[in-house]
């Protein structure tokens, strides 16, 4: 069998290049349903995108390589076509949109987008050559195998976060095969863990917070577990984090704990500054910090000086992780398939014409947010269109 593209891979990308790519499309997945991450993504509603989705949200080795995709395939473009198929949506915090009833909305959107593909799903790649010209691929399904050549390649197999959802490291080979290099790639937006247990006391405690690590930096909640560290803010610090590296953490991001303490001195002097560290902290929490802090006696005992030491312990309470939960929480892989020898604009490979790298296997990482998902839309709108026009050559 012939076709103009093969996609390997039914996530977000694959099924957002698929789209745009003409009905003579085949996409393949290992994979029982398809579109699972986008199913389960945030808390089952999908934050499909972001408002703020500019560049300065991405990592990668070339800091300048997303730009090219995302101007031309923004939020409100992913947007208006989710107001296309009816999807109720709201704003949350931060330019966070989700679905206002289920994730499967946005699949089922994106299946009608593609319906002139044909999609076969627990479909394994099992051989994969270029002839100079086009693609010779074997694939099995159902126990069955079947050779078809394709004039594109669109590889959108994500990267190794979530292993128990099927996650692998296909993309990575098959970059390798053609003459790509991939940067290490680790867990991003996870976790932190600390195998004493130092935080087991404290787990479901949440409070606002900044995490700052490695000159980034981030105001969200943060959320006490029993392994450690997470919530929005430690995700997003998690990105920027290296082993070894200290988490400095703000507990009173949006006030001053000097003004705060001084404030209640004046007003209250014989009350305990245990009893005003409860009225500003989680109970629990105040508690973990006693043994380190200075909050024995009446605010009237306390110096100017004794004030700006808590102060300053209480702005910038540093930790050292361990290490991270790893690729089995992860939201997303950081790294990838290295940006270089691929086309900012069609997301071609420099090295073989017709093949495509995109989404989260490419060195693009995006925050939490839906970030990754518009990376995944605007790389896939890109791949998607540049192989259709191949096919109409």
């Amino acid at each position: 069998m012939h076709i103009n593209t093969l996609v390997l891979g039914a996530g977000a990308a694959g099924l957002m290049a698929a789209s745009q790519s003409g009905p003579d499309t085949l996409i393949i997945d290992h994979a029982r349903a398809p579109g699972e991450k986008i199913r389960i993504s945030g808390g089952g509603r999908c934050n499909f995108t972001n408002l703020g989705c500019g560049p300065e949200a991405f990592l990668g080795q070339n800091p300048h390589f997303h730009k090219s995709a995302l101007s031309r395939y923004t939020a409100f473009d992913f947007l208006d076509l989710v107001e296309k198929h009816r999807i109720a949506w709201h704003e949350k915090t931060l330019g966070q949109l989700f679905c206002d009833g289920s994730a499967r909305q946005i699949v089922r959107m994106l299946l009608d987008e593609c319906n002139a593909a044909n999609l076969w799903l627990q479909t394994r790649l099992v051989d994969l050559s270029h002839d100079g010209s086009c693609f010779h691929v074997n694939l099995e399904k159902e126990g069955q195998r079947h050779a078809i050549t394709a004039r594109n390649l669109i590889v959108a197999t994500g990267g190794k976060s979530i292993p128990k959802m099927g996650a692998t490291g296909l993309a990575y080979d098959i970059a390798t095969k053609f003459g790509h290099t991939t940067t290490e790639t680790r867990a991003a937006l996870v976790p932190f863990t600390f195998p004493d247990g130092r935080f087991k006391p404290l787990a479901g405690v949440s409070l606002p917070i900044r995490a700052s690590c490695a000159q980034a930096q981030f105001d969200e909640a943060m959320l006490f577990t029993h392994r450690g560290l997470s919530g929005p803010a430690i995700l997003q610090i998690s990105s920027y984090w290296s082993p070894g590296q200290e988490v400095i953490l703000d507990l009173f991001p949006d006030r001053s704990v000097t003004d705060a303490v001084q404030q209640a001195r004046a007003t209250r002097p014989r009350q305990q500054l245990s009893t005003v560290m409860a009225t500003l902290l989680p109970d629990r929490l105040v508690a973990h910090l006693a043994p380190d802090l200075p909050l024995d006696g009446q605010l009237a005992n306390l110096s100017n000086r004794d004030i700006a030491a808590l102060s300053a312990q209480l702005h910038h309470w540093s930790v050292t992780p361990q290490g991270t939960e790893g690729y089995r929480t992860a939201e997303v892989t950081l790294g990838g398939i290295t940006t270089r020898d691929i086309d900012s604009k069609t997301m071609m490979s420099r090295h073989c014409k017709g093949l495509y790298f995109i989404g989260e296997c490419v060195d693009v990482t995006g925050w939490l947010g839906g970030y990754n998902f518009q990376w995944a839309w605007a790389s896939g709108q890109a791949a998607g269109q540049v192989a259709r026009m191949q096919g109409n050559v």
